[in-house]
């Protein structure tokens, strides 16, 4: 049986994802990562930036029916707030080193593999996002996690060897000021393609209705 790898998200406006690929181009010129894109370094193209709420995995059409009919119950309980978006920083801090490299065990700091845009952190969309973790676990179709939720926008990903020549050229965070209206929450559909991951929204859900 053909199961659909799922997440919930939250997407940017257009605007906003004009900004933060325009930041991808700055940090690719400024840390010369050009020589590496496509090979050792993976950026996020512009349509698919946004806020993973919760990944969830693989699930069956069934599973996916009962999903989006959750998400739709814990919906109704959340009115629309906003989102900053403050800061663009190497991510994740706490990246442990594949075995045999160099890393935390070595007195050294782990070598980070994501630029990401870190977002401030709000009750309204803790709350939202808490809410979400236990009703899907509840229904056994999401086991919840134990790393604290924290949310921000991955720009990239890329191996050990280009968060090196990052650190090489000291990686200063870069401060940015973009608020993010949260009317909706997406259910969503990653698939690989030949160019990379595709997404695809199976449901839309208002938030307060």
């Amino acid at each position: 049986m053909d199961k659909k790898r799922l997440f919930i998200a939250i997407n940017l406006p257009e605007t906003v994802k004009n900004k933060l690929f325009d930041w991808e181009l700055k940090l690719e010129k400024e840390y010369g990562l050009g020589e590496f894109r496509g090979k050792n370094i993976n950026w996020v193209i512009k349509k698919n930036l946004h806020i993973t709420l919760i990944f969830i995995g693989y699930a069956t059409d069934d599973e996916t029916y009962e999903i989006a009919r959750t998400i739709k119950t814990v919906a109704k309980n959340h009115q629309q707030f906003f989102i900053n978006l403050e800061k663009i920083i190497l991510g994740p801090a706490s990246a442990n080193p594949p075995a045999g490299e160099a890393g935390a065990t070595a007195g050294k700091p782990p070598i980070a593999r994501m630029f990401w845009v870190q977002g401030e952190k709000s009750q309204e969309l803790a709350n939202l996002q808490f809410d979400l973790e236990d009703a899907l676990s509840m229904g056994n179709n999401y086991q919840k996690e134990v790393r604290a939720f924290s949310p921000h926008v991955t720009l990239a990903r890329f191996e050990s060897g280009v968060g090196k020549t990052i650190a090489e050229k000291g990686m200063v965070e870069k401060k940015i000021n973009y608020q993010i209206p949260v009317e909706s929450i997406e259910l969503m559909q990653s698939t690989l393609g030949r160019s990379g991951p595709e997404y695809i929204t199976l449901e839309l859900v208002e938030l307060g209705k």
